[in-house]
This record gives C-alpha cells, sequence and structure tokens, in this order.
C-alpha cells in the first residue's frame, strides 16, 4: 500500500515542480474556503477524536493539543492563506556568475520532492504542512497520531477535493489513515519515492525515526526551553514574561520548562514569582535550594533531576537557583534541546554573552520563548521547528522545504 502512496506522490510531485506561483496561490485560495465551507464535518470528527482522548484517559494538556474550535479552525484557515500571500521562493535564483571557462553558473531553488511527515496529536500540522508543501510544489505523505485519526481523515479528504476543483492531482496530499506502527517503519524506508523525513512528537518518535530511516530526517521540536533571570532584570517585567512563556498555551514545544534565577535575588525574587503562579494553577518543581524561597501560596513539590531534560507539556515548571551567567549557560548546555532559551536582563554584556554562548535555534532578549513560531516569525505556518543545522534551523517556513539544483548556461561550450 505505502510503496503505491509513493508512487503516486512522487508522479505528483513533478507536476507540483512545473505550476507557477499563480497556480499555487489559487489552489491555496480553494483550499481555505473549501476548509471553512467543511468546517462541520471536520469538527464532527474531531469531536470523535476528543471523545476518545477522554475515554483512553489522556490528560488536559494532550487533549488541547488535539481540540479543534471554529476559532482554532477558522484561524488555520486565515493561515493557508497567509501562506499564499507569501513570496515562493521556488525558481529564485540564489547566486551566480560567469566563469573564466565562459559558462554561466546558477543555483536556482527547487522543490525538495515528496516530504514525509509524522505527527502525533495536533490537527493542525495536517493542514500547515500540506499548504506549505503546496506552495513549494512538494507533495506530501501524512501519518498523524491515532489520537485524531478521524480529524485527519475529514482534513485531507477537503484538501484533496479542493486540489481536485484546481486540477491538481489528489496524490499530491496522502495520508496513513491505519494506525498501526509498523507502517511508520515502512515509510522511513521509501527512500526511492521520499525526498525527507519530517517528524512532529515526541522523543521516542524522533529517536526511532533518526535509527531506522533510509531518509534524511528532519530532528527537532523538542523543546526543554529556559528562561534566565539576572539580578539586573525589572522585576515586574520580567514576570509578565515568564508568566506568558508559561502559561499562554502550555501544551506546545516552546513553553518554558525550566527557570533559571540568580542567586543574588532569590530571596526577593523568588515569592513574587509563587504569587504570579498561583493565580495561574501553575505547580513548581524546585531545588531544595530554591524551594527555601518558595513557602507559598503556590504549590512546590520537590524537583527531581530527571525532570530537568524532559518537557512537561503543562502547568508545571521547575524552578532551579544558580550562581550567575557561567552556570546558567552550563545548565541549559547540559539540559536543554537547543530549542528556545532567553534571558531577562538590563545588563548589555549579559544578553550578549546569552546571545553568543547559548547555542539553540532561537535565543531571546527580554522575551518569551512562545515566539519560536513559523506564524510570529513571519513565515507562514511551519512545517516543523528543527534544533538541528541542517539544512534547516528553527521553524521551517517555505524556503526550508526547497533545495537547490546548479545550472550551466553555455554556447555550445567543452571544457578543456
Amino acid at each position: 500500500m505505502l510503496e503505491q502512496m509513493g508512487i503516486a506522490a512522487k508522479k505528483a510531485s513533478w507536476q507540483l515542480a512545473l505550476l507557477s506561483s499563480a497556480k499555487k496561490n489559487q489552489a491555496l485560495a480553494v483550499m481555505a474556503d473549501t476548509l471553512e465551507a467543511n468546517s462541520d464535518v471536520i469538527l464532527a470528527a474531531n469531536e470523535k477524536d476528543v471523545d476518545s482522548a477522554r475515554q483512553a484517559g489522556l490528560t488536559e494538556a494532550m487533549i488541547d493539543r488535539l481540540l479543534l474550535t471554529p476559532s482554532r479552525l477558522a484561524g488555520i484557515a486565515n493561515d493557508v492563506r497567509h501562506v499564499y500571500r507569501l513570496t515562493d521562493p521556488v525558481g529564485h535564483v540564489i547566486d551566480g556568475s560567469l566563469l573564466d571557462s565562459g559558462l554561466n553558473l546558477q543555483r536556482r531553488r527547487v522543490p525538495l520532492g515528496v516530504v514525509g511527515v509524522i505527527y502525533e496529536s495536533r490537527p493542525n500540522v495536517t493542514i500547515d504542512v500540506a499548504s506549505l508543501c503546496l506552495k513549494t510544489g512538494n507533495a506530501v505523505i501524512l501519518r498523524g497520531g491515532k489520537e485524531t485519526v478521524n480529524t485527519n481523515q475529514a482534513m485531507v479528504e477537503v484538501i484533496q477535493l479542493a486540489l481536485k476543483k484546481c486540477g491538481l492531482p489528489a496524490a499530491a496530499v496522502q495520508s496513513i489513515d491505519n494506525p498501526d506502527r509498523a507502517l511508520i517503519n515502512e515509510l522511513l524506508k521509501l527512500d526511492r519515492y521520499v525526498d525527507m523525513i519530517i517528524p512532529r512528537g515526541g522523543a521516542g518518535l524522533h529517536k526511532l525515526c533518526k535509527e531506522n530511516s533510509t531518509i534524511p530526517v528532519i530532528v527537532g521540536g523538542i523543546g526543554v526551553c529556559h528562561t534566565f533571570v539576572d539580578e539586573t532584570a525589572d522585576v515586574d517585567k520580567a514576570l509578565t514574561v515568564i508568566e506568558n512563556a508559561k502559561t499562554q498555551r502550555p501544551s506546545t514545544c516552546n513553553t518554558l520548562e525550566t527557570l533559571l534565577v540568580q542567586r543574588s535575588i532569590a530571596s526577593s525574587f523568588l515569592p513574587r514569582l509563587s504569587e504570579k503562579m498561583v493565580s495561574c494553577g501553575v505547580t513548581l518543581h524546585a531545588t531544595p535550594e530554591a524551594q527555601m524561597h518558595l513557602s507559598g501560596p503556590a504549590k512546590v513539590v520537590a524537583l527531581n533531576e530527571e525532570e530537568l531534560n524532559n518537557e512537561w507539556l503543562s502547568l508545571d515548571l521547575n524552578v532551579v537557583i544558580v550562581e550567575g551567567i557561567d552556570e546558567a549557560i552550563e545548565h541549559i548546555r547540559e539540559h536543554g534541546s537547543a530549542h528556545s532559551d532567553a534571558i531577562l536582563t538590563r545588563s548589555l554584556l549579559n544578553a550578549e554573552r546569552f546571545v553568543n554562548e547559548v547555542d539553540s535555534a532561537a535565543v531571546y532578549v527580554n522575551a518569551s520563548t512562545r515566539f519560536t513560531d513559523g506564524g510570529q516569525f513571519g513565515l507562514g505556518a511551519e512545517v516543523a521547528v528543527s534544533t538541528q543545522k541542517l539544512h534547516a534551523r528553527g521553524p521551517m517556513g517555505l524556503e526550508a522545504l526547497t533545495t537547490y539544483k546548479w545550472i550551466g548556461y553555455g554556447d555550445d561550450l567543452v571544457r578543456r
């Protein structure tokens, strides 16, 4: 079955690669309109998935990940419209030169071909990926989690309906609806047809893909994100940023998971933090030293060492006291996932050191880690957030779904 999907996707990719920007934009506009016109069908399918998730005992954080509401679905459709307003990178000449041999050489952006995306319980990923792949002339094979099987199936059917309306092959966007995990391994071996694999999920999924794929894999999406508060920070503003980074949507990979506080301000800052977090329902997981300054009113529990290396994806926050910026940077290097890390400071020297020495995909000064997002970065919907360095890093927008080819123009030229 998967080989037939691969064959169909590869054929579709050849047709997509030849489309003009105007034709791709028309298809995206129709996709957005068709999503809205079929919102009742999609929301009904999503309701089935949410009911099944509750019966299975999934946490509220996980249910929030898979939940669609009318406003969320409208936002997803508008994200598609934003993508068609973006500049199409395909066909862009990156650089070029006339060589001494007389060869006029260019590097031109072209689609990757076929992208395989394996993701868990976020149904918005289905639309984000489909729209970005269509804009860049790539076909895509989707494999969503079993928790959203009904939602994903409904969305893909709507996307394929939109493609057919525009005279484009339905195989440009396909979905593996069978929840059998063995099919993931089969997809990871389709290197004859699939050009890149993007996993979006937990550490286990990324490990599975890296160890079993014969196709290049984009690693990322695991967000053990930190914020360091130094002794020069504006306390009121710092607390507002921390609240946003932890609570604005706690089930996302760019949510703050560990707060590092400079020792010299711990006795005055941590009681204020506790007052701020109790109103948000955040549980503080604190080191013994930090617990001394967190007697209330927020709920405080002892921090386990292993918790420093994992995502909470919930209203839980690690609190660690560090001597200063050196120890903060060392902590991030040891426990971070190279996703998003921030410093809250009024010291230009500390800000510059943090930016230069923290080797993460996104580094912030006096800003929330929640900004690591394709839409927030002006890239449109993102296909993933990469924490590796090749070939893409951070939120992956349109350019990250292209490669390039060398093109040489000559006048009956031969090498001498």
